[in-house]
């Protein structure tokens, strides 16, 4: 059994333990507000920019869609984006995302597919590398940049557009967590290339009217496609940022009211122990005292 002293110090060391947690949360808690307003702000420009592509799409088909939206015809080649976050403390927030991603990835090389991966932030990398070290052709760290920002997204978007250029990808598809509550963020996979219309972005609706490009639709596409890689990077590490705090604020709530249950267990424990050993050397007095 533990000494009195082996158990003061253990409960001291939970206390400090409890202290940190607390603190943690409250950061996170801080950062949220922030965070989940950027998450919010970027999603309608996200969803307005799918708009106003598969509006300009509806217009080209053929030989004379851009690449980017039509894809190179095949599905041999797949690219796949797993971003997570640089640290941990946050439950099973990158964990979830890099499980989705594993899945996806499996499965392509079970069918025979050609997989490359780019690793966004540290859990990532360091999950994946286990399994698909030699897939992994760049990784990213958030913490490169001060803030999640365009800084951050566009040499991402650019890497993915000059793999698409040198024909090393056909496919390419970006893995996050979706932002929807403290409590809850849904691993996502988009596709980025070819551009695809999620059902939460509709084409524009013209009522009827007709519209005229000056340039062409395609001239347009052509600019506004390598953009919205950009957009939608940016919007999913902004939908990451988010979740990471939520999740966060949430584990080091967890652990703090756990490290709270501890210490009432030990200190009863402690006490009745204490208890003990007095009423023992009271006894040993008591008889000592009888004998003479």
């Amino acid at each position: 059994m533990a000494s009195l002293k082996e158990m003061r110090n253990r409960i001291g060391s939970v206390k400090s333990t409890q202290k940190i947690t607390k603190a943690i949360q409250m950061v996170a808690a801080a950062k949220l507000k922030r965070a989940q307003d950027q998450a919010m702000a970027a999603r309608p420009y996200a969803e307005r920019m799918a708009a106003v592509i598969a509006n300009l799409a509806a217009g080209v088909s053929g030989d004379d869609a851009p690449r980017l939206l039509a894809g190179t015809g095949s599905q041999q080649k797949h690219l796949v984006i797993v971003a997570t976050a640089d640290k941990g403390l946050a439950g099973g927030f990158s964990t979830n995302i890099v499980r989705a991603a594993r899945q996806r990835i499996r499965d392509l090389i079970a069918q025979g597919r050609d997989v490359r991966i780019i690793a966004v932030g540290r859990k990532s990398r360091d999950q994946l590398r286990r399994l698909f070290a030699d897939r992994i052709i760049e990784t990213f760290e958030l913490s490169a940049q001060k803030t999640v920002g365009l800084p951050l997204a566009q040499p991402i978007a650019d890497l993915i557009a000059s793999e698409f250029e040198a024909g090393n990808a056909d496919i390419v598809t970006l893995f996050y967590s979706r932002f929807q509550s403290v409590i809850s963020q849904v691993p996502t996979a988009r596709q980025l290339i070819p551009a695809t219309v999620e059902g939460d972005a509709p084409p524009i609706e013209l009522n009827g009217a007709v519209y005229e490009y000056e340039p062409s639709e395609e001239e347009i596409l052509e600019t506004l496609l390598p953009r919205n890689i950009t957009t939608q990077i940016l919007a999913a590490l902004y939908e990451n940022q988010a979740g990471f705090f939520g999740s966060q604020m949430g584990a080091m709530d967890a652990a703090t009211r756990n490290a709270g249950e501890l210490i009432d267990a030990l200190t009863l424990q402690y006490n009745r122990s204490r208890q003990a050993q007095i009423t023992t050397e009271l006894i040993e007095i008591i008889a000592g005292a009888e004998a003479l």
